[in-house]
């Protein structure tokens, strides 16, 4: 049996047997070397290490402490009372506030997951109060949610950006008019579904509320202002930029807001520890998976074998995000980026595709995963929040997944739309 089929079957196998993706990955990866090749086995170490020796990667703990630093520091509910004033008194209003403040905390979180729990665990129980079906209530929140890792900071960008070698500022840049569009459309797509059903009236906010909500969530709308103008000036990198919002959301909660203790930011760095441990363990495991690909010149082979089908961009462009669509579907986000990547990459980079661009495209059709059968992680988050049965949920969420994947293909063959804020302000 030749190494590039016992190292797929290890890992399929494992997998299947539900053993976490991080350990097969790395279990079938030390298996192939031993049976397959004369290197040693200290070989497998080196390259987790060297996988995980990069400055960048200490972006993903600053800001995923940063985010829940901010949660218990009472900045995601001033986000959403803002989010309440602004568009309540619209059709379908309490929709609106759940999506749009699910873009506010994306600019604090990058954590699509994150962004469910914080934003759906206060904003589902209201609309369902005010006559809204369980189950939207909860579709629209996980589908709200996927905005978490598109609209900067994204840790799935801080993610891909490593592994590929792209500029994490320009990821972020380039994810900005995205992520809003997605919002915009999603509004809509709610608008129409509370014309239909009846859904509204919680009553419009007086300008003097909104001039009250805006002075409550002023601190927590700086985020993203200091954040990314000072990665975009120059000031700093991603990298201190995330260490600059973790001391940010310590003052503003602890000091001005006051919801923050010295228990809570425990709690916050306990949570913080344990997701960060899992996703650095799953980026080594995988850096030593991409290594073993390269040495069984799996990257070449694709480029090889697409080239023999097709010479044309949009078509690779399509067959790529029908494997992404599936992967993202069975594979959490970052398992896929670190698996996917260092395939992806060279495919893309041979057809003269922009590795910025195919960036932004992959992680929009990964967040989509987030709530697609079997895997859904958002589907599941929300669905416990409100103790409603995932059947239900999936049933609502199915007119929001074709419009995701509809503003997928939009992005896909109409580039402009993610390039042209990166091209304008940093080249």
């Amino acid at each position: 049996m030749s190494g590039v089929a016992l190292l797929f079957i290890l890992l399929i196998g494992l997998m299947m047997a539900s053993v976490p993706v991080g350990i097969s990955l790395g279990l079938s990866t030390l298996v192939t070397m031993v049976l397959t090749t004369n290197l040693d086995v200290i070989t497998t170490p080196q390259y987790c290490f060297r996988g995980l020796d990069s400055f960048p990667l200490m972006a993903i703990p600053f800001f995923m402490l940063a985010g829940n630093l901010m949660k218990f520091g009472g900045l995601s509910e001033k986000l959403i009372n803002l989010s309440n004033s602004l568009v309540r008194g619209f059709k379908g209003g309490l929709g609106h506030v759940t999506v749009l403040a699910s873009m506010f905390f994306a600019a604090l979180s990058g954590s699509a997951p994150a962004t469910v729990m914080a934003i759906g665990s206060n904003v589902i129980p209201q609309m369902e109060k005010h006559g809204y079906d369980r189950g939207y209530a909860t579709a629209l929140a996980s589908t709200a949610g996927t905005i978490g890792v598109i609209i900067p900071p994204s840790i799935p960008f801080v993610i891909y950006g490593v592994v590929s070698g792209a500029s994490i500022s320009d990821l972020f840049v380039a994810g900005i008019i995205p992520g809003i569009l997605i919002g915009i459309v999603l509004m809509v797509v709610n608008y129409i579904y509370a014309r239909k059903y009846g859904y509204g009236g919680e009553g419009r906010a007086s300008f003097r509320e909104f001039l009250h909500e805006l002075k409550d969530a002023i601190w927590a709308l700086l985020v993203p202002v200091i954040i990314l103008g000072g990665i975009y000036s120059g000031k700093f990198t991603a990298t201190e930029a995330a260490g600059v919002s973790v001391l940010y959301g310590f003052i503003i909660g602890y000091f001005v807001f006051k919801q923050l203790n010295i228990k809570k930011a425990y709690e916050a760095c306990v949570k913080t520890g344990v997701s960060t441990s899992m996703i650095l363990f799953l980026i080594g495991a995988a850096a030593v998976f991409g290594w073993m690909l390269t040495m069984q010149q799996i990257p070449n082979q694709i480029v090889a074998a697409i080239s023999g089908i097709t010479d044309s961009p949009a078509v690779v462009l399509l067959l790529v995000n029908l494997a992404l669509f599936v992967a993202g579907a069975l594979l959490d986000n970052v398992a896929a980026i670190t698996l996917l990547t260092p395939v992806l990459v060279p495919l893309i980079s041979a057809y003269g595709i922009d590795k910025t661009f195919f960036g932004i495209i992959m992680i929009i059709n990964l967040s989509i995963g987030q709530i697609t059968p079997p895997i859904g992680m958002n589907l599941f988050v929300s669905a416990s929040i409100c103790e409603v049965r995932l059947e239900k949920v999936i049933r609502q969420v199915l007119p929001f997944l074709a419009v995701l994947i509809i503003d997928l293909f939009l992005f896909t063959y109409i580039p402009e739309i993610v390039t042209v804020l990166p091209n304008a302000l940093l080249h």
